[in-house]
């Protein structure tokens, strides 16, 4: 990015680092000669949060919490309802919750229920798998130590256990290495005990966005809060199956056992309304960076859960000499009761949702309200096929081939929710496939619309019917990124109507699709075994297509930046909702940007700095500016370019990227500029008018930047689309005049400093190839030093 292989690293680790050029290293303070000051280049680059490190591929296994993360920040704006703002947060982290609990529980379903209950129960199954022999029982009933039911299910629960301790390790590992930044604590007042500045007030008034708020970037204690609960609760799960299998035979061979069954049973609900009062609690605190730690109850609550799991499995344990295992494990209808569940709190932040939007209505609110109940839903189906392909996977291996939950193998199978939730989705995918259609069929008619008159965009070119299409084509493909939040909502309500299906037929009939359409017309019958085994089959091959991604994500430095592209938006924010969602880089990127920009002016009083950023870096280039303090944002410029800043954040996430918060950052910043294409499927106009009567945007660029052969093009020019924005000409004259109207007096003008500011050109390369990071240039005058810095915000420049 900086067109010069000759760099040095002048501040940052191997993870995020500002880099400049060699000949640049202390360009500042070196005495400058002649009257026109020097542009200075500069880099940040943060790829490697993102990236980086090949097992974050393995990320994708989290893809659910992340999503259901996401879909927090996507509440609509809502001045003056409190009240709503933090049931719609609380609603949101019971959904997160619900999702941890059930991956426990399919892990507790694969390793207890169907390994340790089903499998080694049966003769027949576990007569084929020599590593089950010491848990099964003998042909009379007889067998070893470990051979009692309740044993094989204390030992089995060791699995679910350790998912459970591994994802509390990777939440707090992540955290110290991602997220425990100390934000900016401001350049005004007196510094305190510690060496810090308390942060400059605010700015207050119904368009205060969020983001400027000195604690956004630090939520320590939410996170923790929401780890120890979300721990305790999968430790609970893992505790709960044990205790439901041994307390259902005690309670009906009664005595001592039943009793102690039944106290542990009020521990551990008791333990239950714990955590979810924990998760329900107050959300994050902004206004400051919340520094405190939580009480001794929620410090203690993962430990408590551990004590109580112990006892479970002291309890399962405990000689039965006449139980045996038999059908499926008991507590198989927790599935339901979380598919139920999970329906129910996303009508209710359905129904937050439009209430908050009809309060402030922000326009171009996606779904007008419910974006961020079809997105909990997606998040929630998503796991649902994660944990049910599991579920079908290892029940078709030790079925030995034949259809999990039909009843034609030695073991009865997954729960039969789960095989109802597999048959569901064949319909899901051909509503999918029909949707694909429809928007191919719109492509396809846009872009002949358009090339009739794409060359009308290059005087005096000649009308080329192939050249025009492929530009039509492109147009109308970018344009289908406005059509997303319909597909997400249409998408969505057939998932929750398809889900409610398949768990009222569970609960109705109590057997799985084929076996209760017996009877039925044949039509119906066929369709519904059908159905029935392929959706098994559809389950368990989306689990392993994404083991299959993460796996080549692991080894393939492309495919890991690819899946980077991916954690570019969903790891933008903050963990809020789940704590063992992927880290939040921003978290790291944002205070990284705002130390070096405050740091930098105040050390030269009168530097004045141009960020610019690419997709993903125009986002974080703004989440920065709104961080510093006033004084120093009235010495940054903004340029953006590919920016998604409102086509997608301000859609999707009103409350903090919306027009009200734009044109505040807008009206505290010196000067801002946005450069657009058509072609773009993800940057867009901004639409903020400047404080001079000019528009922000400069768009839409020509592209390709020449129709036909040229004498300047002889070769066809290529569509760019996303990327290469620096290749176009307007970059370069942006950037110029922003460093003018910046320091006029040092730079003379922007005709004075154009050749100045322009970097050297950079290789053009493949989108795959380009390099994530920032780009600064400065221009510094002889005396007073007013560097006028061109900070290219920390972005991949595929976006």
């Amino acid at each position: 990015m900086l067109g010069d292989p000759r760099t040095e690293r002048v501040t940052g680790d191997g993870t995020a680092a500002v880099h400049r050029r060699t000949e640049d290293v202390g360009a500042e303070d070196r005495p400058h000669s002649g009257g026109t000051p020097a542009v200075v280049p500069e880099a940040y680059c943060w790829s490697h949060l993102t990236s980086g490190n090949s097992a974050r591929a393995l990320w994708l296994l989290l893809l659910p919490f992340m999503i259901v993360n996401l879909a927090h920040w996507m509440r609509p704006s809502a001045a003056g309802r409190p009240r709503l703002v933090r049931a719609h947060g609380a609603l949101l982290r019971l959904l997160a919750l619900s999702l941890t609990v059930l991956l426990v529980a399919a892990a507790c379903e694969v390793a207890l229920g169907l390994v340790a209950w089903q499998c080694a129960g049966s003769p027949a199954c576990a007569a084929e798998r020599s590593w089950l022999g010491f848990l099964a029982p003998g042909a009379d009933g007889s067998g070893g130590w470990w051979s009692q039911p309740g044993r094989r299910l204390a030992l089995a629960a060791s699995l679910p256990t350790a998912l459970t301790a591994l994802l509390w390790w990777l939440s707090r590992r992540t955290w110290s290495a991602y997220e425990s930044q100390a934000p900016w604590h401001g350049i005004d007042g007196e510094p305190g005990p510690d060496g810090t500045v308390p942060p400059a007030p605010a700015p207050d008034g119904p368009e205060r966005p969020d983001l400027c708020l000195p604690g956004f970037w630090y939520g320590r204690r939410l996170v923790a809060r929401l780890r120890a609960a979300h721990t305790a609760a999968g430790l609970l799960t893992v505790a709960a199956a044990l205790t439901v299998a041994a307390a259902g035979h005690d309670l009906r061979s009664g005595g001592a056992a039943a009793v102690a069954g039944g106290v542990l049973w009020a521990l551990l609900a008791a333990s239950a309304a714990t955590v979810l009062a924990v998760v329900c609690a107050r959300g994050r605190g902004e206004g400051c960076p919340d520094v405190r730690r939580d009480g001794p109850l929620v410090r203690h609550l993962p430990a408590a859960a551990a004590v109580l799991l112990a006892l479970s499995v002291l309890y399962a344990a405990w000689s039965r000499p006449g139980w045996q295992s038999a059908g499926r494990l008991p507590g198989d209808g927790t599935f339901a009761v979380l598919a139920l569940a999970q329906g129910l709190l996303v009508a209710g932040v359905a129904v937050l949702g439009v209430l908050l939007h009809r309060t402030t209505r922000v326009p171009r609110t996606a779904l007008r309200g419910l974006a961020a109940a079809a997105t909990a839903m997606l998040g929630c189906a998503l796991g649902g096929v994660m944990s049910g392909g599991v579920a079908q996977r290892v029940a078709d291996w030790l079925d030995g081939g034949a259809t999990p939950g039909a009843g034609d193998g030695p073991i009865p199978g997954p729960p039969t929710v789960l095989t109802w939730q597999a048959a569901a989705t064949p319909l899901l995918l051909v509503l999918l496939l029909v949707l694909l259609c429809v928007h191919a069929v719109r492509v396809w008619r846009t872009g002949s619309r358009l090339a009739a008159h794409a060359h009308l965009a290059y005087p005096g070119a000649e009308p080329d019917a192939a050249r025009s299409g492929s530009i039509g084509r492109t147009v109308a493909a970018a344009r289908l990124t406005d059509s997303a939040p319909r597909v997400v909502g249409v998408t969505a309500f057939a998932t929750l109507l398809l889900g409610a299906a398949a768990v009222a037929g569970a609960l109705l009939t109590g057997l799985v699709p084929g076996e209760a359409a017996d009877g039925a017309p044949v039509v119906l019958d066929g369709a519904a075994d059908t159905v029935q085994a392929l959706g098994s089959w559809l389950m368990g091959f989306g689990f392993l297509l994404l083991l299959t991604l993460g796996r080549r994500a692991y080894r393939d430095a492309s495919t890991r930046r690819t899946v980077g592209i991916l954690w570019d938006v969903g790891t933008f924010w903050p963990r809020a909702a789940h704590p063992f969602a992927p880290p939040c880089y921003a978290e790291r990127a944002v205070p990284d940007l705002v130390w070096r920009m405050a740091t930098w002016t105040r050390r030269y009083g009168g530097g004045r700095l141009v960020l610019s950023g690419h997709s993903q870096g125009s986002v974080l280039a703004a989440a920065a500016v709104w961080q510093l303090d006033p004084a120093t944002r009235r010495q940054v410029a903004l340029l953006t370019y590919g920016s998604p800043l409102a086509r997608l954040y301000g859609r999707w996430f009103p409350a903090y990227f919306g027009p009200g918060p734009l044109r505040a950052l807008h009206r505290e910043l010196d000067c801002w500029r946005n450069l657009w294409r058509a072609t773009d499927p993800i940057g867009g106009p901004l639409r903020l008018p400047d404080g001079d009567g000019t528009a922000v945007d400069r768009g839409p660029l020509a592209d390709p930047l020449a129709y036909g052969r040229t004498a300047a093009s002889p070769l066809p020019a290529p569509i760019l689309g996303h990327g290469e924005y620096r290749a176009d000409p307007a970059f370069a004259v942006e950037r110029a005049g922003l460093l003018a109207r910046l320091c006029p007096e040092a730079l003379g003008g922007a005709e004075a400093s154009a050749e100045a500011a322009a970097p050297s050109p950079a290789p053009a390369l493949p989108a795959q190839h380009a390099p994530a990071g920032a780009v600064s240039e400065g221009a510094h005058a002889p005396r007073d030093v007013r560097p006028g810095q061109d900070a290219e915000a920390p972005g991949r420049s595929s976006g």
